[in-house]
């Protein structure tokens, strides 16, 4: 039996390759040992100012613009119970287990920082549901990406004090108070703060953009195999992939994809046979797909740059910054790191990369369809004419772009004031990175169409292309057959499409052909 992986949470070192395997339920969740000493000491400050009856806002205060009014004592447990009630309002359909549990792990991750004030029931009680498979029934929409998640939240909230819906590890819905009882699980009780705590972060944003980046992390290198697929199918040059052209306008991300270019293609037999072609120069989608994929991939670097700090990061307020020598109210502070504006803008950024790739990708499709610019017959059927062969992948092609168009719009460009003008600018946050979340999948549809022209072209190609190029092309084989005559290919580009966007075909060709440059 394996070994079961255990992702030690401490609020520093979460990675999202660790988010996306407890998210898969192929890892379990401990806290570190290492945090504790934290989380007690910023509870210590919330218990001090309970017991002193000091007023600070999110312990025994209303909320937003309710700032100002004192709630007593007696009545702050209740207080956070009202909270998760009053704000679980959202709409639309549920989010998957994948999305939810991603979700949790990331809340998790941050009250472990330290800063939260949370009681330590509430960190366990979000641990034994990750570990029991269960998570609560979400629905997606109503976040406007500042203060945080809070209305997703309050759903994952409403599941841990027995309220609400869960999902079972059947995939069930059932009342969350049934499924506790069955399973010997008792529901936690909310006291001072920690409503607010557990809802008032950057964690539903944040999944969307953790399972966005897994996706592209894998999608990125193998657009560069599919480009290099093309090339040989149009019998492309790689000089301008050559180093020198690159350290003429030295950015990372196009110097690196030039660097990709030339390890794929090395010891081409089809690059071989027409190194002295008089062909001048080959079209943009070609010539300059080093520079526009490396722009690409410059703005992926950029995401991935701010997604290991926002995953590490206390996105609640107020945060605590305990003193045990020098108690006192600076322990608390009120500030604004539930604000998305960085998850927003970053999101944003990457779907209107994506969409230059998946526009890229389809021009391509365009030229090895063309007889015209191929020489190639007309679409590449076996009997141009009698049948159509691949015509109307490029028309497939153009209407995942023409979403993709759409995701381009950014969603950061819209605030609202809520909350009587307290909350007079919000990031909607998690509306753009939900956006780029779909972005990628229109992505993969883009890609996988051109993966098919591609590897059709090469049918009427005598000499086999570079050794990256003939593995990826077996790997297509497995999922398109040859076209031999016209038939219906949605199920097999449907298919290609999640293939290309789980990813486990890099890691397939890598391993047999060589790792390909990466940062």
């Amino acid at each position: 039996m394996a070994e079961e992986h255990i992702v030690y949470v401490d609020g520093n070192t979460l990675t999202p390759s660790e988010v996306v395997m407890v998210a898969e339920g192929s890892a379990k969740v401990e806290v570190s040992p290492d945090a504790w000493p934290g989380i007690h000491a910023s509870r210590a400050v919330v218990e001090r100012i309970v017991a002193n009856d000091e007023t600070v806002y999110g312990i025994n205060t209303g909320f937003g613009a309710l700032v100002n009014q004192r709630i007593s004592s007696d009545d702050l447990a209740q207080l956070q119970v009202n909270l998760i009630r009053s704000h679980a309002t959202a709409i639309g359909p549920l989010m998957s287990a994948r999305e939810v549990r991603a979700m949790m792990v990331i809340r998790l991750n941050s009250l472990c920082k330290g800063h939260s004030g949370i009681h330590p029931n509430c960190i366990n009680q979000l641990a034994l549901y990750l570990n029991s498979n269960l998570h609560p029934a979400v629905p997606r929409i109503g976040s406007l990406g500042a203060s945080g998640d809070l209305a997703p939240l309050s759903h994952l909230a409403l599941g841990l004090i027995g309220e609400g819906q869960l999902v079972t590890a059947e995939g069930e819905l059932r009342a969350t108070g049934e499924v506790l009882f069955e399973m010997g699980i008792l529901p936690v009780e909310l006291t001072a703060k920690d409503g607010l705590s557990l809802i008032n972060g950057t964690s539903q944003m944040s999944a969307y953009a953790v399972l966005s980046h897994q996706r592209l992390k894998h999608l990125l290198p193998l657009a560069d195999v599919i480009l290099c697929t093309s090339m040989e199918a149009r019998k492309c040059s790689v000089r301008p992939s050559y180093e020198l052209v690159h350290k003429a306008r030295p950015h990372p991300g196009q110097t690196l994809v030039a660097e990709r270019i030339r390890a794929i293609l090395k010891d081409s037999p089809i690059v071989e046979s027409h190194l002295d072609c008089d062909r001048v120069q080959d079209a943009y989608s070609f010539r300059c797909a080093p520079q526009v994929h490396g722009a690409v991939l410059e703005s992926f670097h950029r995401f991935d740059d701010m997604i290991n700090i926002e995953l590490n990061s206390a996105t609640d307020n107020p945060l605590i910054f305990p003193t045990p020598h020098e108690p006192g109210a600076h322990e608390v502070v009120s500030q604004g790191n539930f604000h998305g504006e960085i998850l927003a803008l970053t999101a944003d950024a990457v779907s209107l990369a994506i969409f230059e790739l998946g526009s890229i990708s389809e021009r391509r499709i365009d030229q090895m369809v063309d007889p015209a610019r191929s020489q190639l017959p007309a679409f590449l059927a076996q009997n141009s004419g009698l049948e159509s062969g691949l015509m109307i992948v490029q028309y497939v092609a153009g209407a995942s772009l023409s979403e993709l168009r759409g995701h381009a719009s950014p969603r950061s460009a819209f605030s609202t004031s809520t909350s009587a003008g307290q909350e007079d600018h919000v990031s909607m946050g998690a509306t753009a990175t939900w956006n780029m979340y779909q972005a990628t999948e229109r992505l993969s549809e883009v890609l996988a169409c051109e993966a098919m022209v591609a590897c059709q072209a090469l049918e009427f190609e005598p000499l086999s292309p570079a050794p990256h190029v003939s593995g990826f092309y077996k790997l297509i084989r497995t999922v398109i057959a040859p076209l031999e005559g016209d038939r219906s290919t949605s199920d097999e580009l449907r298919k290609l499409s999640h293939v290309l966007l789980e990813g486990s075909w890099l890691a397939r060709i890598e391993s047999e052909f060589g790792r390909l440059p990466s940062r």
